[in-house]
This record gives structure tokens, C-alpha cells and sequence, in this order.
């Protein structure tokens, strides 16, 4: 007997699915603050934090491209004083809400076991002693930063194996959950005791292993709207792969699970997961808007690469790292979305001192056309940049439109 086809997703409505689950399928409207920034942070799960500056840093962006009323001042409140979000990591470092704090005790406890092993051997026999030392520093005398700690140990700007001791055992009480990130100066962090920073409500909450992982792998798929098991344990990166693909097996079999066929950008299909009730979601998304928007390269549409390249015909890395002989596109180059497509990708720099945003060089994807309304969508998107960076206008380098697919 044959099995029963499955069902198939056209790429334009996974496509509009994907960006609906993001907040990217509407206009973006709404105040940015207190609610409706928290309805912003429930609907995406967690914003990425960088640290990059060229033009305003990630989190912002990521939460700008939604509500165009947003200010930096609204996430420093709910981050801060009202303690509705916390800083730890997802799959890097990341702003969450608080009220899933409870179960990043998963995280807490592995990394507690994987992290003891690398590092006491890093620092042989004063790990523990440094533990203890830094946490009673903070529990004596308040928050303290790494450049606050082991002021008297060698230092290092390199990566974490030359961290010297106090500032490992700072990383490690963060890591598994004993100090808090209570605020940041500039954009180095300033930890306290988490009982001191996260709610007791949040804090005291227990779940175990089984608990979290149908949570994580719930909650991921309901943002994702259709994933593999590896999507879905990637997404919090709180689980395993081997959990997540688990779960899966387990929900397919119980009826709470669909297996379906999305169509990729390029005509080949991809099995996925999704929830029977996204099936009937296909048929109410709305048309999206044909406002241009510029995302962070680290937007959550975007985070997964190979996941945005199979949606939509765009591959795109961070070239930072690349030797700017060999850069393709420049150091730090934003994605240009107009209604459901990838339309293109921008290199551009808040001048500060001259209150100018500077755009080096716009490429527009193959078979996208520079129309003269599509640039006039692009300018007005550019000159909302603008002044979300505190620019008071727009500069273009002469050969800023560039052709298509720059060689390397």
C-alpha cells in the first residue's frame, strides 16, 4: 500500500509563513516600548546581541525593523530597572525574556559539567579558589565587571584561554547561572548575584530535563512555523539534536506533529515538521508590505544562513574576518528585505561627528531591478536609518549602485 503523499508548501507561502512567525509580514507599527516591546521579544524568542557599531548594534536594529517608534533608552528599562528580559546565550549571546529564565537551568547545569573539566585543568588548582573568591566580592560588595576582578593578574585581549583567572571564574558563575548580567557600561557587562537581578517568580521556577526539552522544542517549532529536528534543537540551542529529533518522533506519532514538503527557492523540496494547525495558517497570511526594510546581518530571519539561502536565493556572510583584499561585499553589510523577497544587500556607515549615513556601495540581487521607485523605497528606508542613528542625513558615494554579484 502507498503512503499517503505529504503535504506541500509553495516557497512563496513558506516564505510569508516564515517572515509572519519573525514580525516581518506587516507594516512595522506599534510604540516599541513596555508591551508591545515585550510582545516584540515573546513573538521572536530571544534578539542577538553584537557588539559591531557601524550604524546602530544589532538588538537594536533587529527591533527597530519592527517598531520604527523604538528607542535604545525602551530595552534599557525592561533590561535593567524592570528586569523583564535577561542577558545569556541562545545560540550566542542573547536579550530573552525573563519569564523563561527557568529553563536555562538545563544550560546551567551542562555547561556547569562541560566548562568545570576544561577550565580547571586550564587553571589547575586555584579554579575553585577563584570561584569562590569572585562570588564573594560580588556578594560582599556589589556588581563588578572583568576589568573590576583579579586586578592584579596578568591581562590579556585575547580570546578565552588567555582569560586570566578571576575573569574565567566570572565567565563560569555567569555560564551556569549564579551571577546575572545586572546592566551593561558601554557594552562591557557588569554582573551581580542573580537572586539580586532575576524575579524570584523566574528564579524559583524548577522544570526537569523532560519539561525543558518539550518546551525548547515547542517553542522553537511555533516561531520556526515548519523545521527539521536539527532547526528546531538549534533555535534555543538549549537541547540536544538527538532530543529534538526525539521529540519530534514522539509528537509525529501522537498526532500533534505533521510531517509536510516546503519548496525551496530553487525547486528542490525539504521534509520538515510543523503543527496541524499551521496547515490552515497558509491560507489567512497577509499580502507584505512593499516598504523596503534594511535588517542587522544578524536579524533572526537571517541567523540561520544556510535556512534563509534554501527560503530565499540569498547567500550571505559576515566578511569582518575576511582580508579586505578578498572581501566580496565590504566588512559589514545589511540585507535589504522588500515584501517577502531579499532584494539586495547595502554597505553604509553613521558618520557621527558629521551626523551623516554614508552609503559606500548598494548591490541589488540578480534579477532585481534599481527601478527608480524601488531606489526611492531604499532612500526613504535609509533616511528612517538615518535617524534612528542619530544622523541628520543621507551621503552616497558616487559609485554607490553597484552591479549584481561582485566578483570576489
Amino acid at each position: 500500500m502507498n503512503a499517503k503523499p505529504l503535504p506541500r508548501i509553495s516557497n512563496s507561502r513558506a516564505r510569508r509563513l516564515f517572515l509572519h512567525k519573525h514580525g516581518l509580514l506587516t507594516p512595522p507599527k506599534g510604540s516599541g516600548k513596555g508591551d508591545d516591546l515585550c510582545d516584540v521579544f515573546d513573538q521572536l524568542g530571544f534578539v542577538q546581541v553584537d557588539s559591531i557599531n557601524t550604524v546602530a548594534r544589532a538588538h537594536h536594529m533587529i527591533l527597530a525593523a519592527r517598531r520604527p517608534a523604538y528607542k535604545e533608552k525602551n530595552l534599557k528599562l525592561h533590561l535593567e530597572r524592570d528586569r523583564l528580559v535577561f542577558e545569556h546565550w541562545t545560540h550566542d549571546a542573547s536579550i530573552i525574556p525573563t519569564k523563561f529564565f527557568s529553563h536555562w537551568q538545563l544550560r546551567f547545569d551542562r555547561d556547569r559539567e562541560r566548562l568545570i573539566k576544561r577550565w580547571r585543568n586550564w587553571h589547575q588548582n586555584e579554579f575553585e579558589q577563584k570561584l569562590d573568591d569572585v562570588l564573594k566580592r560580588v556578594s560582599d560588595h556589589g556588581p563588578v565587571t572583568s576589568a573590576s576582578v583579579g586586578e592584579d593578574e596578568n591581562r590579556s585581549s585575547g580570546g578565552w584561554w588567555e582569560w586570566h583567572p578571576s575573569k574565567t571564574a566570572l565567565e563560569f558563575l555567569w555560564r551556569t547561572g549564579e551571577l546575572s548580567v545586572c546592566r551593561r557600561t558601554g557594552f562591557q557587562k557588569v554582573y551581580d548575584l542573580t537572586e539580586r537581578v532575576i524575579p524570584d517568580t523566574h528564579r524559583t521556577t524548577s522544570h526537569d530535563t523532560r519539561e525543558t526539552i518539550d518546551w525548547a522544542a515547542r517553542s522553537a517549532l511555533s516561531r520556526l512555523g515548519f523545521a527539521t529536528s536539527g532547526e528546531i534543537a538549534a533555535f534555543w540551542d538549549l537541547i540536544s539534536p538527538q532530543e529534538a529529533k526525539t521529540w519530534c518522533q514522539g509528537r509525529l506519532a501522537d498526532g500533534t506533529l505533521l510531517e509536510a514538503e516546503i519548496e525551496c527557492a530553487r525547486g528542490d523540496y525539504r521534509r520538515v515538521f510543523l503543527f496541524p494547525e499551521t496547515l490552515a495558517e497558509l491560507d489567512d497570511l497577509p499580502e507584505p508590505p512593499s516598504r523596503v526594510r534594511i535588517l542587522s546581518p544578524f536579524d533572526p530571519a537571517l541567523r540561520d544562513r544556510k535556512r534563509a539561502e534554501r527560503l530565499f536565493d540569498f547567500s550571505y556572510r559576515i566578511e569582518i574576518f575576511v582580508p579586505e583584499p578578498k572581501r566580496q561585499y565590504g566588512y559589514y553589510v545589511f540585507p535589504v528585505m522588500e515584501g517577502d523577497r531579499l532584494i539586495g544587500r547595502i554597505d553604509m556607515k553613521a558618520q557621527r561627528d558629521n551626523e551623516r549615513l554614508q552609503v559606500r556601495a548598494y548591490w541589488p540581487e540578480p534579477g532585481v531591478r534599481a527601478s527608480k521607485g524601488r531606489l526611492a523605497k531604499l532612500e526613504a528606508e535609509l533616511q528612517r536609518t538615518a535617524r534612528f542613528s542619530g544622523c541628520s542625513d543621507v551621503g552616497f558615494n558616487p559609485d554607490w549602485l553597484r552591479h549584481s554579484n561582485p566578483d570576489p
